[in-house]
Formats: C-alpha cells, structure tokens, sequence
C-alpha cells in the first residue's frame, strides 16, 4: 500500500503524450465509515484492503469505542478509488457482523457510508458517477444491497443520510422487506443478514467535528444539538446528535458540517460553549474524525477549538502536497 514517506523516484501518470506527475488535480477522495471500532485487528485488515489497491493513498483512520465506528480516509485515481471500497466492502461483510454490533453511533451496514469527494479538477457529478458504480458493484459481486444519498440520491426523501439510515439495522431488517418506501435502491429487497446495507453517495469535503462536554448529561447533549442543527433552525449547514461516551463519563455534540465556509468550527465551538456555560458546564476538548481543508483552519486557530492531538498532516492538503510527486505508480499497474 502507499503510504506518505520521502526519499523516492517521483512515480507518474502515464498519458499518451508521455508521462507527467500525477497532481491533486487527479484525485478523488473517499471516506468509508466502518461498524468496528473496539477490535484494532478488524480494523487493520480493512484497511489492508483498500491499501491493496496499486495507487490508493491511506490518509487517515481513526476509531472510537463507545461509537464502535472507524473512518479511513483515503484517495486515488477515480478506477483505484472505486477499486478500494469494493474491496473494503467485501472485508467489512467477512468480518462484521452487526447483529453483534453495539455501539452509540446510528448504522445501518457494516461498511455503514460510502461517500466520494471531488478533489482538484474532479467534480461532483463525477463523484455521482463512482458512486452508482460501486453501488452496482457492491451488489453484484458482494450480494449487499445499497442506498444512495447526497449528490447521488435517486430519490428526493433519500438525499440527507439521516433519512437513509432512520430506523438502523435492527429497524430496517425487517421494514426492507415489508415496506416499499423502505426498499433499498439496488439490490434486496431485504437487507444481508449480517452486513446490513451499504449508503453510497457523492458529497463535496466536510468537517467532521466533535465537542465533548463536562458532563454525564445526555438531555443536555441531545438539546444543544437540537439547537444548533440546521433542521431544527441553528446554524446553516450543520447536522448535530448527542451521544454518550460511558468510558469517559462525558456525554459528546457529534458533528458534520457540511458547508464549513458559512459556519466553521469555530463559530459552531464559540455556540455550543456559550450554550453549555448557560447549564454551568464546561467543554472537555473537541475533536476531528479524519481531515480538514486547509482553508477551515485559516479561519481560525487550533488552540481556539482545543483540538485534541491535532497536527499539521491532519489537512488534507497538507498530506498530499508533502508526498507530491512520489506516491502514485502508473495506472498501467492496475488489475
């Protein structure tokens, strides 16, 4: 698998003129949301798997164990990219059984989400495009049906992911079946029995962002996330739930802000701290759930957001750039 790591002959993009170093322009990212977060090994194979894949880019992972969930982020050539999630998939429906499955987080597949996002000169129709190709894919050789959210939404009632995944695994197993309305997009009508469904989609870059809070207090959690969220009339382009995080004693505001350019983690920080100091608590710390565009924290500061064990090579460009031209062989090398 590539990996980030200096000290190498640049690797190219072939073309017919000749060969040039493949740039950020080439890439599209993907950013699958897996149902494991407590068994380190499951985690490693999966991301073996995308690794795999000549030309796939690891970028980041991270896992939590009261969510029981772990995000890979990483990025190709479209054909690599889409090569890796199928492979990630089928890792996921060998190792994860969720009806074993419990955890703080809402999921509805083993490999839970399957977003591509458009990088450079790739754009967002062409991430619908990967999309829909993974999800024939994924129920064709897998045998795991799929729903579409986001950009690649067949439906309008199936564009935002909570709607997706409303009633989860346990709820869906059944209402898959009996449910029209419920039916997955390809594939089904009935969910796999222990992966569930995979919700594939097309999305621009988002932030997702954690603030943790001082405090058993899970109605509190619950009834800040109410009032920042964009549903229910808070801040434009923020999607918010309160969860509890037992192993830490804390209760947690898990975040994806979907337009971070109108409200950025530090204008949703400065909210939730104003509004649990109005309850007499304090905020423990915040966190990120893969990367960040640079451009978020231009416009503001880590030590603003307490970001916890945050570094540089969290930004996603930041990454990309230090290993720029050395990562990529030629997709001559693909299967």
């Amino acid at each position: 698998m590539w990996r980030w790591r200096s000290g190498k002959e640049p690797l190219y993009w072939t073309e017919r003129a000749g060969k040039r170093p493949l740039t950020v322009a080439d890439l599209v990212e993907c950013v699958p949301n897996f149902s494991e977060g407590r068994n380190s090994e499951i985690v490693d194979a999966l991301e073996t798997a995308i690794g795999s894949v000549p030309g796939a880019i690891l970028l980041h992972r991270t896992s939590d164990t009261d969510h029981n969930r772990s995000v890979i982020t990483f990025a190709g050539p479209p054909s690599t990219v889409v090569e890796s999630a199928i492979r990630a998939v089928a890792k996921a429906v060998e190792l994860i059984d969720l009806t074993l499955h419990r955890g703080v987080h809402p999921r509805l597949g083993a490999l839970d989400v399957l977003p591509f996002v458009p990088l450079g000169g790739a754009t967002l129709d062409d991430c619908v495009a990967l999309a829909h190709q993974a999800g024939q894919r994924i129920w064709d050789e897998l045998r795991v049906p799929v729903y579409f959210y986001e950009a690649a939404a067949l439906h309008p009632g199936r564009v935002r992911l909570e709607d997706v995944r409303r009633g989860q695994f346990e709820g869906l197993l059944g209402a898959a079946i009996s449910d029209e309305s419920k039916q997955p997009d390809i594939g089904g009508p009935g969910l796999h029995p222990t992966a569930g469904a995979v919700i594939v989609g097309a999305r621009k870059l988002l932030i997702a962002y954690n603030i943790d809070l001082k405090t058993t207090d899970l109605a509190l959690a619950k009834s800040i996330a109410r009032r920042i969220r964009t549903r229910d009339g808070g801040l434009p382009g923020v999607k918010a739930i309160g969860l509890p995080l037992a192993s830490r004693n804390l209760v947690q505001i898990s975040m994806n802000l979907t337009d971070f350019e109108t409200t950025p983690p530090h204008v949703v920080y400065a909210e939730i701290a104003r509004l649990a100091a109005a309850a007499g608590v304090e905020i423990e710390g915040s966190e990120l759930i893969g990367l960040m565009p640079r451009k978020a924290l231009e416009m503001a500061v880590a030590d603003l957001l307490k970001l916890r064990s945050f570094n540089g090579h969290m930004v996603i460009e930041n990454r990309i750039e230090s290993a720029y031209p050395r990562f990529l062989p030629s997709p001559d090398l693909l299967p």
